[in-house]
């Protein structure tokens, strides 16, 4: 999630926690607390892909975290003022504030890596987008009510009460849409295949599911407000033919470790140079998925793998116009917006198929 939701989530635990005996200060240590995971963002492993697989990991680690909000309640149950306060109770204002970072991170679509330094890939179960005014509203009135009144357990607890109910809503609104795929998929005889379902930008109204076919993959958005329509799944090109050039190395093997089968593979000619190109296709939606890597050159009739790899801007950016559609197509407009209204031309399975 971002800072921002991070730093209220923190503020608003630690209000709860300890907020009757630190009152306002409680609010200001969580914030801050609450964001120091993210704090690796600013480390440069020298490499594209490598940042964004990295990112999320040590600092992110359940065994980390619980390690340093042991340290930390030592030391303040040993030199803080507040003597009156036990040990157990430094210990789950510390490991909350800390723990519960990743663990909503674990809910987006990206994950995190919660058993670092285990060889595991980021656990996820995206459920809320990165990120969602309707969670993090409650929260922010909750620590303005918190910091204005001096009522600071009160406020927070509150204000933690119904973001959680919110997540769980997610939760419930996800399990829904599953069944509401589950004959769709059937019927195409995709039951099997690899399915991506997330929420689109800032809401929980409209879902995205990614479906992996071999050299293809399908997109259909999907409204609880569509009613008895039957989705639509709209094929795209995968061009899995340079799959095993792209992943050929360690920079691909590292890449799909961390995206699973959701890639998509292009060329594209950079400063005079032939590049392979992988996308996770993930985040975002077709037409605007921010993470592409190059993972080759073109060297004759065959590709080598590149030593470092480049991030490449290969998508148009969302504008107002657009979210304005997800907006409207939340709503159950599906004439608002189709999964298939940004797909290039040489991505395309048949021309003219898509319809919504």
């Amino acid at each position: 999630m971002d800072s921002i939701t991070q730093a209220t989530l923190g503020a608003a635990i630690g209000g709860a926690v300890l907020g009757k005996r630190l009152g306002r200060k409680a609010v200001f240590i969580g914030a801050l607390l609450g964001t120091l995971p993210d704090l690796d963002v600013v480390l440069d492993y020298g490499d594209a892909v490598a940042n964004v697989t990295e990112h999320r990991g040590f600092s992110h680690s359940l065994f980390v975290l619980t390690g340093l909000a042991t340290v930390l309640a030592l030391l303040c149950h040993r030199f803080a003022p507040a003597r009156d306060i036990s040990l157990g109770r430094w210990w789950c204002f510390f490991a909350l504030i800390l723990i519960t970072h990743p663990l909503l991170d674990s809910l987006t679509t990206y994950g995190t890596q919660l058993f670092w330094p285990l060889d595991m890939p980021p656990a996820a179960w995206p459920i809320v987008f990165i990120i969602d005014p309707f969670y993090t509203l409650p929260l922010l009135l909750a620590l303005i009510i918190a910091i204005a009144t001096k009522k600071v357990r009160k406020a927070c607890t509150i204000g933690l009460a119904i973001s959680s109910l919110y997540l769980l809503l997610a939760a419930g609104t996800k399990w829904s849409i599953e069944q509401r795929l589950a004959p769709a998929l059937a019927d195409a005889g995709l039951q099997a295949a690899p399915i991506l379902i997330q929420p689109t930008p800032f809401n929980i109204a409209l879902w995205r599911a990614t479906v992996i076919d071999g050299d293809r993959y399908f997109e259909s958005l999907i409204s609880v407000f569509d009613g008895q329509r039957e989705p639509i799944f709209e094929p795209i090109k995968r061009n899995v033919a340079l799959e095993e050039s792209a992943l050929a190395e360690p920079l691909g093997q590292r890449l799909v470790w961390f995206t699973g089968p959701f890639l998509r593979y292009d060329t594209q000619w950079i400063d005079g140079q032939e590049m392979l190109i992988a996308t996770d296709i993930r985040l975002g939606f077709p037409g605007f998925h921010p993470f592409s890597f190059t993972l080759a050159t073109r060297d004759g009739d065959l590709w080598q793998p590149v030593e470092i790899s480049e991030e490449v801007d290969t998508s148009r950016g969302l504008r107002f116009a657009t979210l304005s559609r997800l907006a409207v197509r939340a709503t159950g407009n599906v004439t608002a917006l189709c999964a298939s209204d940004f797909i290039e031309p040489h991505w395309r399975v048949e021309p003219f198929l898509y319809r919504c």
